[in-house]
């Protein structure tokens, strides 16, 4: 961060990068023959346990930016300009996120498919924006360590009884609205514990944001970041197992069975360290718009790889059923192009939203005519009919 600007380039990067591994990911995971997903494969294993942090840092990082740009301005409580701000892209990202699962064939049939239902991570994500602003403005009258607090308990709340409230079914909810507790519908994310990603990077933004002029900035949050991550990574499970021998808590036993979130979120501190060392590095043009693009670069994605609306995507045709020399060298071309046409749209986004504003007011004002046009004529049908049914109604009575 420099004194001329606020903005945190490596941030922006790591969101690129995020976006980038997201985008490989789905694509080999949805293609790939399940005959090359080989465990004993060095390189396949490296390749699985990336893809397994990508989520982690993609929902961290999305905190960590909606709470930056939340707390940097003056204002507080409602009175921030952000928090509309904030309702509105959350809301945004959640019918985005139910839009993307429609089917113009079910709907041409008058069905809706459970699919739709299904949660992903724009409905997470959207939701955890939602979250954010409501523990932002309860804590916003109190003392300054109060907001901070909250978010990082938030996270140990979540992270630490996962292995409790994983199996519950939620079947008190309706299906739609369980979906995002629980994957028993088949839904992809859920809000627990996926939340605790995204109130754990606020509380980063929070201190990043405390200590912007603090001279070592950087070489302390490095270090910081390097040191919870090994903690996290390499000891977290030897702390639980010594936390459960010293209270005989189960809950402590059972995280030791999956100790995945704990291990991810020191996979994420050491990544956020990884691209503080390379910030110098992290101010090239195209990355920075990469890392701006992310919902753009979604949304193409899943309508070329997954289908949406039509159900003609490259996993209705090639589902599980590509080998390596074929998926690889895909992969990469697939995350050239969704890139190249999300920052081609970005190019063009005020002139296609301006001639589809405008195709709405055309739509709009021929409506209104229709309608002026109609009501004389239809006024007209009616007092007809009615004196008709007078008359049948006499010749019947008679």
């Amino acid at each position: 961060m420099t004194a001329k600007s606020n903005r945190l380039f490596f941030i922006d990067a790591m969101r690129a990068w995020a976006i980038l591994m997201m985008l490989q990911g789905h694509f080999i995971d949805g293609l790939l023959d399940p005959v090359f997903r080989d465990s004993s494969n060095a390189i396949y294993n490296v390749w699985l346990y990336f893809r397994g942090i990508t989520a982690p840092v993609f929902f961290t990082v999305s905190g960590f930016i909606f709470t930056y740009l939340l707390i940097r301005v003056p204002e507080n409580g409602m009175d921030n300009p952000r928090v509309a701000k904030g309702i509105r892209r959350g809301l945004q990202l959640l019918a985005i996120g139910y839009l993307l699962r429609l089917n113009l064939g079910g709907l041409l049939k008058g069905e809706i498919y459970n699919a739709f239902y299904l949660v992903d991570v724009l409905h997470c994500i959207g939701l955890s924006i939602l979250g954010l602003i409501g523990v932002y403005v309860l804590t916003a009258k109190r003392k300054k360590y109060v907001f901070p607090l909250v978010l990082v308990s938030i996270t140990l709340v979540l992270f630490l009884f996962e292995r409790v409230y994983k199996d519950w079914s939620f079947a008190f909810l309706p299906n739609f609205i369980a979906n995002y507790f629980t994957k028993i519908n088949g839904s992809v994310f859920t809000i627990i514990p996926w939340f605790g990603y995204a109130t754990l990077g606020a509380f980063i933004s929070v201190l990043f944001t405390r200590f912007k002029n603090y001279k070592y900035l950087y070489p302390a949050a490095i270090s910081i970041a390097l040191a919870v991550g090994y903690l996290l990574i390499y000891q977290s499970s030897n702390a639980f197992a010594g936390l459960y021998k010293w209270t005989g808590l189960e809950m402590f036993n059972l995280i030791l069975s999956n100790n995945y979130l704990f291990i991810r979120l020191g996979n994420v501190f050491v990544v956020f360290a990884v691209f503080m060392v390379l910030r110098q590095f992290m101010t090239n043009k195209t990355v920075l718009q990469i890392g701006a693009s992310t919902l753009s670069i979604y949304v193409i994605h899943f309508i070329i790889l997954y289908g949406s609306f039509t159900g003609l995507g490259l996993y209705r045709f090639f589902n599980h059923s590509l080998s390596p020399e074929i998926v690889i060298p895909g992969a990469l071309a697939f995350m050239i192009a969704c890139s190249y046409l999300s920052l081609q749209y970005n190019k063009y986004e005020s002139s296609i939203k301006s001639q589809i504003g405008l195709g709405i007011s055309y739509t709009k004002s021929q409506f209104i005519e229709l309608k002026e046009i109609s009501i004389p004529a239809l006024r007209e049908i009616y007092i007809r009919a009615r004196l008709f049914l007078r008359r049948v109604l006499r010749t019947v009575r008679s």
